[in-house]
């Protein structure tokens, strides 16, 4: 595991995809929690869901960071670098209603 993220050089202003995990609403499906791609403003549900679509998204779009889409949590996640982190100064994360 890497000590600090390599890939901040990819993230970009991103605008959220969905309210909710897009390919679970597209689906009827559910989530627990959801996640953001820094790439690309993709919405996606965590590895706890059923689905697993922010890893799915990782694994087939390559996009390396996601930020947590929850009201109030504010920490990012580097897929190849397998690190959780938080970004000082970064600005606060949009998270669902």
């Amino acid at each position: 595991m890497a000590d600090t993220c390599t890939h901040l050089d990819t993230v970009t202003d991103v605008t959220p995809s969905d309210d909710g995990c897009h390919e679970c609403l597209q689906a009827g499906g559910r989530w627990v929690h959801l996640r953001m791609c820094q790439s690309c403003g993709h919405i996606g549900c965590c590895d706890n869901s059923p689905g697993r679509h922010a890893t799915g998204h990782y694994r087939s779009a390559g996009h390396p960071l996601i930020r947590s889409f929850e009201p109030g949590e504010d920490w990012w996640w580097c897929y190849p670098d397998d690190l959780f982190f938080e970004v000082e100064d970064a600005p606060p994360s949009p998270s669902h209603s």
